[in-house]
């Protein structure tokens, strides 16, 4: 049996309601809300959505990445967190979702780590990842340790430069972090792994113009032909070198 023919009409089972809710007035089909409620601790759990909720029929959602590391000191730092709560309220604003306050969400996001710091890796290699995520009318944060992003640590990796896929196109709202531009970035990701490269450098235009690397961007530095020297660079998930491009068929090594 096939799943298409298992899906059939005649097979449905139907479950009423024991506690059917009231229809409501038509002049008060829509309301804003009350605003946010008071912020919570809570054990780590599953989520209950309302299967109206706009993220699961339009992807109206986003979310920033951050991480808590232990210093020698002992001592939990994060790195400049302020800026993710800026591109995150940033991004709430061009998604159309609620606003809220910075300085007191990180606040909570501080409150967190400092009661499951423990859970905070006593390791040079790996961190406390911090994932605060702005789902339709729903603001969570989760916590999950996490060791090197590559399992080759920190040795340079290799890249896949093609434009077969394309995913920063002209027009496109940069610096926001929506959840929207990644899944149509998981399929090139399994092709550069098929040609042996750990990611995708993404290229653009019928020049082939460079804009970013698969989870992070990318660190250049170069002198054109004037003699003038060029750097550029963005924000990153991890920092490492690059040993070599696999680029129409041919492979550039950069470090040996």
């Amino acid at each position: 049996m096939t799943l298409e023919t298992s899906f059939a009409a005649s097979n449905m089972v139907i479950e009423m309601s024991q506690t059917p809710k009231p229809k409501p007035e038509m002049t008060g089909l829509w309301s804003s809300g009350e605003g946010w409620q008071k912020p919570h601790i809570r054990p780590f759990g599953n989520l209950s959505l309302h299967p109206a909720c706009s993220s699961l029929h339009y992807a109206v959602q986003l979310f920033e990445g951050m991480k808590a590391y232990r210093g020698q000191d002992n001592r939990v730092r994060l790195f400049r967190p302020m800026l993710n709560m800026n591109r995150m309220l940033k991004s709430a604003k061009r998604a159309c979702l609620p606003s809220f306050n910075e300085a007191e969400l990180l606040e909570c996001i501080r409150k967190l780590v400092e009661v499951d710091q423990e859970w905070v890796p006593y390791s040079d290699n790996a961190s406390l990842y911090i994932r605060p995520h702005l789902l339709a009318l729903l603001l969570y944060v989760i916590l999950s340790p996490v060791a090197a992003y590559f399992s080759t640590g920190a040795k340079a990796v290799s890249l896949w430069a093609d434009c077969k896929y394309i995913r920063a196109w002209k027009g496109r709202h940069r610096g926001l972090a929506k959840w929207g531009e990644l899944w149509a970035s998981i399929c090139a990701q399994y092709e550069a792994l098929d040609y042996g490269c750990q990611q995708v450098l993404w290229l653009y235009g019928d020049d082939h113009q460079i804009t970013e690397v698969g989870t992070m961007n990318l660190f250049l530095y170069w002198t054109n032909e004037d003699g003038g020297k060029w750097f550029g660079s963005g924000t990153a998930c991890v920092v490492c070198p690059v040993s070599r491009i696999l680029y129409q068929g041919e492979v550039s090594k950069i470090l040996e």
